[in-house]
């Protein structure tokens, strides 16, 4: 029986190895680890790539979110409209700036943020729409830019999981006034550490970004404003330019993968399959079924994660607890039953093995692996 990671960073390495490490060394050589040539190099193809007039490198997905709010001059005071399915990063920042996370309920097909419910919770304090493109699916974002622009809001898109994904024919991190891009080594597009991106069409925003992650400074030892210390190295930024030039065949191979699961899996009972975007083009950074489960505690999906793990098949469960509900949120008020689709989603979610060089034999041992699983834990109402 062979073993199956959620996903396998060496097998991506190895059809690189030889370009990565000449330019790596190349690199090194040089003697210019910060900043520099690959670096501007990097944010000019990224740029090109996302089809905005700027991109601007940074140390992590994260510090991409929080230079966006604080270059939109997002802060104390203001609320920030945003989904409580995605990982802690997108609301931490938000209260790193001095603001305060709103949080809507999301899609139950999608695991988005749900457009419908936006307008609803927009007061006079509402400063901001954070969408997260979960999972490699991108929001509606029709529909955000629309309820954005008739309340003059801005929209930071969270792109982490989303690198080349598309709505109504443009990439996600084009559409809003800034799209946020991680680059962890687990992303479509991964470096070999942490990095990150911003882009824009605003060439204000840009500046401003550029200054905040170098401290704040004008010019060298002129500091206009407090910022921090966040830039991409040049050795990522290298790595990462080598890896764009393949990041549209390794979606495509993602999206070959997610066709041969739902071939796969169609006729399994009480479970549900993602579905593509209609006017979009995921990139499945994850493949994530719900699994039915009346209790809503959870137990049934980990009993089903419990018996692929003994079959030597990784899962992941992200997340297993949303945002409102965590213990660094208590004080905003929300309650078990607030957003109904969101806990729910939290009980049922499973993310299956996801990566490019996932062979069809290994899909297959998955899909035998999940009905076996599901034979044992047979839903009850």
């Amino acid at each position: 029986m062979n073993r199956i990671p959620p996903l396998d960073l060496t097998r991506q390495y190895a059809s690189l190895d030889a370009d990565v490490s000449a330019a790596v060394l190349a690199v090194l050589r040089s003697g210019r680890y910060i900043g520099g040539a690959a670096v501007s190099d990097f944010e000019t193809v990224f740029a090109e790539y996302i089809g905005t007039p700027y991109a601007v490198g940074c140390n992590s997905g994260t510090d991409a979110l929080y230079l966006a709010l604080r270059a939109c001059d997002i802060g104390p005071g203001d609320e920030v409209i945003t989904t409580p399915l995605t990982f802690i990063a997108t609301a931490e920042v938000i209260c790193r700036v001095g603001a305060t996370p709103v949080f809507i309920d999301i899609d139950p097909t999608t695991f988005n943020l749900d457009p419908n419910r936006i307008a609803p919770a927009i007061t006079p304090r509402t400063k901001a729409i954070i969408p997260v493109h979960l999972f490699g699916r991108p929001v509606d974002m029709t529909a955000v830019i629309a309820i954005a622009q008739s309340h003059n809001l801005v929209v930071l898109e969270d792109c982490a999981q989303s690198t080349g994904a598309m709505w109504a024919g443009q990439k996600v991190g084009s559409m809003g006034t800034v799209g946020c891009f991680s680059f962890f080594p687990t992303k479509n597009l991964g470096a070999c550490g942490d990095g990150g991106a911003i882009t824009t069409g605003d060439e204000a925003i840009a500046h401003r970004i550029r200054q905040l992650r170098e401290h704040g400074q004008s010019e060298r030892y002129i500091h206009t404003q407090t910022g921090l210390n966040s830039r991409l190295d040049a050795l990522q930024a290298t790595i990462l330019a080598i890896k764009l030039r393949h990041l549209d065949h390794w979606n495509q191979q993602r999206q070959a993968v997610a066709q041969r699961y739902d071939t796969l899996l169609a006729q399994l009972p009480t479970i549900t399959l993602p579905t593509a975007p209609p006017s979009g083009q995921a990139v499945w950074n994850q493949y994530t079924i719900r699994v039915a489960d009346p209790q809503g505690d959870g137990s049934r999906r980990n009993g089903i994660q419990a018996i692929l793990q003994d079959q030597g098949i990784s899962s992941m469960v992200y997340y297993p607890r949303p945002l409102h509900l965590q213990p660094v949120y208590q004080h905003l008020g929300y309650r078990q039953g607030d957003l109904p689709q969101a806990e729910q989603a939290a009980a049922e979610v499973l993310s299956l093995p996801m990566f490019p060089e996932l062979t069809p034999e290994e899909q297959e041992q998955v899909a035998y692996g999940l009905k076996a699983a599901l034979a044992v834990h047979q839903a009850k109402p």
